[in-house]
């Protein structure tokens, strides 16, 4: 078992390239099924995220290869890297 506390403390890594992608932020959830959908982890700082829209990158849970101790490894040969609109905490 594993907690989201745990989760994001663990950085994302691409098995594929060994890209290192950064920590988990957010998870998308199927609240019907009680499912994890996909890991989102914010991409690298872009100026862009000052107004208003930041980039992360939308990993499916499917995609997920191993969780270790301090990394999780992921198999993406190209991550999808997505804008959405900064949300409010």
């Amino acid at each position: 078992m594993c907690r989201l506390d745990e989760l994001k403390n663990k950085e994302v890594i691409n098995e594929c390239d060994g890209k290192r992608l950064g920590y988990i932020c957010d998870l998308e959830l199927d609240i019907k099924c009680g499912k994890i959908l996909s890991i989102i982890v914010p991409a690298e700082f872009s100026l862009r995220s000052i107004f208003g829209r930041c980039r992360e990158y939308v990993i499916p849970w499917d995609s997920i290869c191993r969780i270790g101790e301090d990394i999780i490894l992921v198999d993406v040969s190209s991550c999808t890297c997505t804008e959405r609109p900064l949300r409010k905490r």
